[in-house]
């Protein structure tokens, strides 16, 4: 048999072919979600090759969950995270499972005790926070308020109690990670403050107290534009919204206290921070800040408001200059973010307590029900599908590495790109 002759200058090329087709055909994690809403809470993802459309055969995997949670999964490589609860909350479990399968790797335990909450709410609403090295959770009872830090094969690195925790409704504010910090605000019905804590060790970095009123479930994000100093955005009741020095926890500005309780975090997007504060499952106001001023800005810096068809629990979505409000009561709007000013307003139905995600486009948002509307992020109003899942919801989606993860009261369902 005569020899394979090559001719030198195809090697290159046909290396760089073989190397092509290696990658194609390895997977590639190329997009985690490790917090609330992903990135920085933005609610973002440029996640290609995820259905907007789909029967219940189409599911790579399903897990089920004892109890209950309204925790969103976090996601880094192979290893999910998330929260439930049994017992009234005298049990509260984290479980470790692997992203490309659903077994699980893992789970911890803790023992708390039992506890009110709001009947929308649960004993697991708090979303983990992961680094890829550490995996940090915040669960709380009457006694205590704890935030724990595990390894990522589970072991307890360090656990702090933060004091009492007095609520009306139960905990429910995730913490976010910031360089080395681990950042939670305690905006609750007794004292109250914004905590950053060294990751590593759970020390104390700096603590700002805040004012009091009701306790807010409204999760932080850090503002951070090239050649500006980042800002820690947070939202509460008592204390409105709030701009500190994320590595000292100084305060740059604030806009005053919001008349009502604040539940759906802060967003950002064509330079302004909206937020907004409600109460009896109805958003009351709405409120579009500069981010450039000091001091005291409600007279100042505050470009809009609106009072009226608000999410009072969903946190809105921005993309492409266009802010998307998805309303408790199925009501959804598209506003032009900069000027506030009502491109559609569409009744879809139903009833929501999670927030939406828009992955490539398109809006993703589960219904209580169970139902996953999909509507196009588009200043043109296209409902594009609606998908049951077979289970009520009050969670938020998430997606990394082209999979789409839907947690239920009692499953977790994955969709997407099969390996």
């Amino acid at each position: 048999m005569m020899g394979l002759r090559v001719n030198p200058v195809w090697i290159p090329r046909l290396l760089c072919g073989w190397t092509l087709a290696l990658l194609l055909n390895t997977p590639v994690w190329s997009e985690n979600w490790t917090r609330y809403r992903g990135d920085n809470g933005t609610g973002l993802s440029d996640a290609t090759g995820i259905p907007s459309r789909w029967s219940p055969g189409d599911y790579l995997w399903s897990k089920d969950l004892p109890g209950l949670g309204h925790s969103s999964p976090v996601i880094y490589e192979d290893r999910l995270f998330v929260t439930s609860a049994i017992e009234e909350g005298a049990l509260r479990y984290l479980y470790c499972l692997d992203s490309r399968s659903g077994k699980e790797l893992w789970s911890r335990l803790l023992g708390m005790n039992r506890s009110h909450k709001h009947s929308k709410s649960s004993w697991a609403s708090s979303t983990p926070v992961t680094d890829g090295r550490s995996v940090f959770v915040a669960l709380a009872d009457k006694e205590r308020l704890l935030l724990s830090s595990y390894d990522l094969d589970g072991r307890l690195l360090w656990r702090r109690s933060l004091g009492r925790f007095s609520s009306q409704h139960g905990h429910g504010v995730s913490p976010i990670l910031y360089k080395d910090l681990i950042i939670l605000p305690n905006d609750q019905k007794g004292p109250s403050s914004v905590v950053a804590l060294e990751k590593t060790t759970g020390q104390t970095r700096w603590s700002a107290l805040r004012s009091i009123r009701r306790t807010s479930y409204s999760t932080p994000f850090v503002l951070s534009r090239p050649g500006m100093d980042p800002q820690l955005i947070c939202v509460s009741g008592a204390s409105g919204v709030t701009s500190l020095k994320p590595d000292t926890g100084e305060v740059n500005w604030y806009t005053g206290e919001f008349p009502l309780r604040t539940v759906a975090s802060p967003v950002y997007g064509g330079g302004l921070i909206t937020a907004t504060c409600g109460g009896g499952g109805v958003g009351k106001l709405l409120i579009a800040i500069d981010p450039d001023g000091a001091g005291a800005v409600a007279d100042t810096h505050i470009k809009y408001r609106i009072d009226r068809n608000l999410p009072y629990v969903p946190t809105p979505v921005v993309y492409q200059g266009h802010i998307y409000l998805w309303n408790d009561n199925g009501v959804v709007r598209c506003l032009d973010v900069r000027s506030g000013k009502n491109l559609w307003t569409q009744r879809i139905g139903g009833n929501f307590s999670g927030s939406p995600i828009c992955i490539s486009g398109k809006l993703y948002c589960m219904s209580e029900a169970g139902d996953v509307v999909v509507l196009a992020a588009s200043p043109e109003f296209q409902r594009v599908a609606t998908n049951p899942l077979g289970d009520p919801s009050h969670s938020t989606p998430a997606v990394a590495n082209g999979r789409l993860y839907l947690r239920t009261f009692h499953r977790i369902f994955c969709i997407g790109k099969s390996e």
